[in-house]
């Protein structure tokens, strides 16, 4: 097994980039130019761009590849397959560059809308799949094979349209459930971070403008990406953003090249004022040495951070971790140390996901009562909290 990479100054943090991604300022609600940032830039130092041919050729190909004119532009017959980026074992060694040089752009071809029922009634077809992000528990990559940058679907036009033809039949939500009272929730962000995307092109801008003029559904998404030029979208409630939360030493170590947790709960308050709906992920819930006092001050801090206009219209989703076999063998040659919390055999057992993958999940009754444990730091913690679903 070749020995993890690292930075310059012999740490690994280095290299994932967790030093360069400082929060952004606050209250930029008026910018529009983040996307051009240093930190933006730090993100996406875009290198390589491989296209599907009508992808390239597109109105919003073409934005795309005019916005990194350095990258060498490659074309492929489709975005699933691109020579030397999947199923190449190679790349593990080089996961979180890839991550950042490279991206895919290609057209969606299928599109289904699924019923959900947990965190949102419906999955939309998503903008994107993939993510320049690189958290180590991610399940998106198990299917792409040894890297996973951000495949842009070029054609966002045909998903607006798709889903507007969805919506409209469903008509007027007849009764409330844990999802949303009163809209049909579509998640628009199952297979990447909408926040992200956002500074490749406008899709997600698009969506969340599309969503606006629906008054009978509501978009969702979650992120752990600070973008403020989201906050110039005015989505007028009708989009609701979930920052992904988890304690500052369990993030550290997994969420890489995230906005640190910090600055997401930083700006909630100003993603409320600029029309959002604010909630949060608590996820993924990792069992390890501590963690029962950690996440009791994260919420702590919660309480003693966020302004009551957040706290009244706030609701959580908890997610225990599931894991893979597989992205623990790719784990293993970027990030082992990741896999000391995230592959615990004694306390996991197999399961059967619904697309049909063989994972790993905490054993029924480790789960069960780490659950119950997290609800009472909550009750106790951040009363105002209310807990949307737990899993």
């Amino acid at each position: 097994m070749p020995a993890p990479p690292v930075g310059p100054d012999g740490d690994p943090d280095t290299l994932f980039g967790l030093d360069a991604l400082e929060p952004p300022p606050s209250s930029a609600r008026a910018r529009s130019t983040f996307r051009d940032s240093g930190t933006a830039r730090r993100l996406l130092p875009v290198r390589e761009i491989h296209a599907e041919p009508a992808a390239a050729a597109s109105a919003r190909g073409r934005e795309i590849i005019a916005r990194f004119p350095g990258a060498r532009l490659v074309e492929v017959d489709s975005h699933w397959r691109v020579p030397g980026l999947h199923g190449n074992e190679g790349n593990v060694e080089r996961w979180v560059r890839v991550k950042g040089e490279t991206l895919v752009l290609g057209e969606r071809k299928t599109f289904t809308t699924r019923p959900n029922g947990r965190s949102a009634d419906w999955i939309a077809p998503g903008p994107s799949n993939g993510c320049a992000l690189a958290c180590a528990y991610c399940y998106v990559p198990r299917r792409k094979g040894y890297a996973n940058p951000i495949t842009v679907f070029t054609n966002i036009d045909r998903t607006i349209a798709h889903l507007g033809r969805h919506i409209a039949r469903q008509g007027p939500k007849r009764e409330p459930n844990q999802c949303d009272p009163a809209a049909w929730v579509y998640d628009i962000g199952e297979n990447g971070d909408c926040s992200v995307d956002a500074l490749v092109c406008d899709n997600t801008a698009d969506l969340v403008r599309a969503f606006r003029r629906w008054p009978t559904a509501k978009a969702s998404f979650a992120t752990k990406f600070v973008n403020p030029d989201l906050l110039a979208l005015e989505p007028r409630g009708r989009t609701r953003i979930r920052f992904s939360l988890m304690p500052e030493a369990d993030a550290r170590l997994l969420d890489v090249r995230t906005s640190p947790v910090a600055a997401r709960i930083a700006a909630a308050a100003d993603f409320l004022d600029a029309g959002y709906e604010v909630h949060f992920n608590f996820s993924p819930v990792v069992l390890r040495p501590g963690w029962q006092e950690d996440w009791a001050e994260l919420l702590r801090r919660l309480d003693d951070v966020l302004p009551g206009r957040v706290k009244r219209q706030a609701a959580a989703e908890v997610i225990m971790l599931t894991h893979n076999r597989e992205l623990h063998e790719v784990n293993l040659g970027w990030h082992p140390r990741a896999e000391q919390v995230l592959w615990q055999p004694d306390l996991q057992q197999a399961k059967r996901s619904e697309n049909g993958a063989l994972n790993v999940r905490y054993r029924n009754q480790v789960k069960a009562g780490a659950l119950d444990v997290l609800r009472d730091l909550i009750g106790a913690r951040a009363p105002w909290l209310r807990v949307r679903y737990a899993f």
